[in-house]
């Protein structure tokens, strides 16, 4: 709940910072372009990353200035313990949830706006997307590994909305225009994958088991 809720309130500061920026100043909407390119570029040259949470900057922040307890104590995020005030792991996971998120919004913010600069849908549809992200995380791992080029048609999804953002003062591309192509574009990536065969047969087994 809180992880949502936090997600919710950073995403709704960032959209308005994000709409003020682009009203403001013309050329953010080129700034916003080529940081989609790279991370498509970035996403192709990386294999793995390897995920360390004792390495991210506000977990480490937070166990440098407030104590943390050993143990999780329920559903509580800080704890008297010997009569001071504790944090407690959960209140830990909680800001690697929130910081990792922001690394996440990033990328899919600008990429939203590739398509509309309305805030209410921005917003929306981002808020969609969290919610439906964690109801499906599990199925989509699975898919994920099943789908081995998915990967490949993120990147050009990417790319394509990057340079679309580029190039929008000297090409106007149709909404329903972008949106079939980008469709195509995981489509292809989909067919590809069930032509392909699975990667591993050993990892499509259900995380739930």
């Amino acid at each position: 709940f809180w992880g949502i809720l936090g997600a919710d309130v950073l995403r709704g500061l960032m959209i308005t910072l994000g709409v003020a920026l682009i009203h403001r100043f013309d050329w953010i909407t080129y700034a916003f372009g080529l940081l989609l390119f790279y991370t498509a570029v970035r996403m192709m040259l990386l294999r793995h990353e390897s995920l360390e949470p004792g390495r991210n900057a506000l977990v480490r922040a937070a166990q440098r200035w407030v104590p943390v307890s050993d143990e999780l104590h329920g559903s509580r995020f800080f704890v008297r313990l010997d009569g001071r005030l504790v944090a407690t792991p959960l209140l830990l996971t909680l800001l690697l949830v929130e910081s990792s998120d922001i690394m996440f919004a990033v990328d899919s913010i600008p990429a939203v706006f590739a398509v509309t600069q309305d805030p209410f849908i921005v917003f929306t549809s981002n808020i969609f997307a969290i919610l439906g992200l964690r109801s499906l995380y599990f199925v989509l791992a699975i898919y994920m590994e099943r789908f081995r080029y998915l990967k490949h048609a993120l990147v050009f999804v990417l790319a394509y909305v990057g340079v679309k953002m580029i190039l929008h003062t000297h090409y106007h591309v149709h909404e329903f225009v972008s949106m079939a192509i980008i469709f195509g574009i995981l489509a292809v990536g989909v067919a590809a994958s069930i032509a392909g065969g699975a990667k591993d047969p050993v990892s499509l087994q259900s995380p739930l088991r």
